[in-house]
């Protein structure tokens, strides 16, 4: 793990560091925007198998958070009564309600192909294969998603949770041809025959990559919470193994630490 004071993220240059599970926040179009932020140290019963990347007391004060879904993974409550009122929230359609349950105000809400801009930054919800439910009589009721970040810097994508879909992978693809950085989960796929229906593998993630036409695959959804049943560490052993049966060049592929914060140019 790297330790991370947050300065890197204070800085006006453009980058993107992962905090752990699928929180990544980004320095994009001069906003400073994190997505699905979780800093709570268990979810359930399960305990965070490595720190947050940056301790929250360390973090600059966000512009954007981005929500893709209700999962208590993804939309962890605590997290987001601690950031408060001072960013932007963007969620999906119906999920504003939690957030505004819980005191939070400035909640844009988004269907898919939707987009609302901050500034230099556009966000727009994308579709993923997955669900949504927080109790049991609330299944589906409320949408679910990924999320595109378009900024004068270049393009992101955070896939949110999703099992691996062509037609999805397609439809984003033609809608935004230039993806720069691609952030795709890698973990919580085993057993297959129960997990392939909602989360991709690391295989699954290499061809979505390829579909999406993404100039770099960030990886994400692994190591941090011991969710399902594949070994913590293979999912990146395994996406490493398939990058290179694919030939794909090896600065393409990142696979940061816990608080590794990359620089985000060349587009």
């Amino acid at each position: 793990r790297r330790a991370n004071d947050g300065r890197a993220l204070a800085s006006r240059d453009p980058s993107l560091t992962w905090i752990g599970h699928a929180t990544y926040v980004q320095r994009l179009g001069g906003k400073l925007l994190a997505t699905d932020p979780i800093w709570s140290e268990r979810l359930g019963p399960r305990r965070r198998l490595a720190p947050p990347g940056v301790a929250i007391a360390d973090l600059p004060p966000l512009d954007v958070v981005t929500v893709s879904h209700s999962h208590y993974d993804h939309l962890d409550l605590p997290t987001l009564k601690l950031l408060g009122n001072g960013p932007e929230y963007i969620v999906p359609l119906d999920v504003g309600e939690i957030l505004r349950g819980a005191g939070l105000t400035q909640v844009t809400e988004l269907g898919w192909w939707q987009s609302h801009v901050v500034g230099d930054l556009k966000v727009t919800l994308v579709p993923a294969q997955h669900w949504s439910m927080r109790v049991p009589w609330d299944r589906n009721k409320r949408l679910w998603g990924g999320f595109v970040y378009e900024s004068p810097e270049g393009t992101s994508y955070h896939a949110g949770d999703t099992a691996f879909s062509e037609p999805v992978f397609r439809a984003i693809a033609e809608r935004f041809p230039k993806i720069d950085w691609a952030m795709l989960p890698i973990g919580a796929y085993d057993p297959p025959w129960f997990m392939q229906a909602q989360h991709m593998g690391p295989e699954e993630a290499v061809r979505a990559f390829e579909i999406l036409g993404a100039r770099v695959l960030s990886a994400m959804h692994w190591g941090t919470f011991k969710l399902t049943d594949e070994p913590v560490a293979e999912p990146p052993q395994r996406l490493r193994a398939f990058w290179s049966e694919r030939g794909h060049a090896a600065d393409r592929l990142w696979i940061p630490d816990v608080g590794e914060t990359r620089a985000l140019g060349g587009t």
